[in-house]
């Protein structure tokens, strides 16, 4: 088949299997090795130590998969209809879950889907060599989303479509497909705007385009295993699994688009939940409460250590103090070391 025509159907077939965009790129991503490698030795990654294996098959994609020459890029929108973002937020009684969490797990849904896609492909032209991912593998997919054209990656270091801002997620496959590639974005389209470094509530964004992900909130609460650093604390607010506010300010998400994906609505119980209610879920009613989302994945020693910390934040109240006596004797070493640090903010 005419490897045009060819890019024309899986576009038009990624868009029917759920996907917003489709865009397609080769496999040099040397001008993104050496940010990212300087990135990696100030630091800033943190305990990620994923970041740091690999070699270089995170930059050269047909070492980590043999024979790839093209990547295709695909997002899929994933912001819920209306989930009282900011309300949650600014009640320090609820706890605030990323929006991308509220539904089901997206390495699972986005997975499944680009198989069927990469299936689909198999159909069309026979046998050919491909793998898919979504955030799975050492696979540096902002800058072959953004050198797929299908965004520009933002000040805050995410990808910002001008026509669908940033709510949506990211997947790929590597295909030995000799496919004609799209144009990448240009330039970056943030101008003088630094709304997303002025909200940042640890300062996480240290320079335009530079992320410090041990000061990142969702480091802290979903890839940090350890304790959350003292002085970090009382900045993360209510905030108990990840955080938005850099996409919450920035001026391209008037452009979002609600999703259409059902599996990504949100659960009832995780829209605007009293933090109460959350601390007092024991390991099996977290395990049931949280299956198929990607919120399991933190297991519930850290689900309990950041509910203690956004407890900490609360303001002062008889009930949360119960609450944090009644759970400090079972409590592991870790959970407990953040209730003592909430019982002393909250003067009990």
């Amino acid at each position: 088949m005419n490897m045009h025509t060819l890019a024309s159907l899986i576009k038009q077939m990624g868009v029917e299997f759920g996907f917003q965009q489709v865009g397609i790129t080769d496999t040099d991503l040397a001008t993104y090795e050496a940010r990212f490698q300087t990135w990696l030795a100030r630091g800033m990654h943190g305990r990620m130590n994923y970041m740091t294996k690999h070699g270089s098959k995170r930059f050269r994609p047909a070492e980590l998969i043999p024979h790839t020459r093209r990547i295709i890029s695909v997002r899929m929108d994933y912001l819920p209809p209306d989930t009282a973002l900011i309300t949650t937020l600014n009640n320090p009684r609820l706890g605030y879950i990323s929006r991308y969490a509220l539904g089901r797990d997206y390495h699972k849904l986005m997975r499944k889907r680009l198989l069927q896609l990469a299936a689909a492909m198999t159909d069309l032209v026979g046998e050919m060599g491909y793998r898919v991912f979504c955030d799975s593998a050492p696979v540096l997919e902002k800058p072959i989303a953004e050198k797929a054209g299908l965004g520009f990656i933002g000040k805050h270091t995410n990808l910002i479509n001008t026509k669908a801002g940033s709510w949506f997620f990211l997947g790929e496959i590597y295909t030995d497909l000799p496919l004609p590639i799209d144009q990448p974005q240009q330039k970056s389209h943030c101008g003088s705007c630094t709304a997303c470094i002025s909200i940042c509530p640890t300062q996480a964004i240290v320079a335009p385009f530079e992320l410090d992900a041990r000061r990142c909130i969702s480091y802290l609460t979903i890839e940090l295993k350890e304790a959350i650093p003292i002085a970090l604390r009382p900045l993360l607010g209510n905030r108990i699994y990840g955080c938005d506010d850099c996409q919450l300010v920035c001026p391209w998400n008037k452009f979002a688009k609600i999703t259409k994906e059902p599996g990504f609505n949100p659960r009832e119980e995780l829209t605007a939940p009293a933090l109460l209610e959350l601390f007092n879920w024991d390991e099996v009613t977290f395990l049931h409460k949280t299956a198929g989302s990607a919120i399991r994945r933190i297991g519930h020693e850290q689900w309990l250590r950041n509910i203690a910390v956004a407890l900490g934040n609360a303001p002062k109240a008889p009930e949360i103090a119960a609450a944090l006596h009644r759970k400090w004797a079972a409590a592991t070493p870790l959970v407990r070391e953040h209730i003592e640090w909430a019982l002393m903010r909250q003067g009990a």
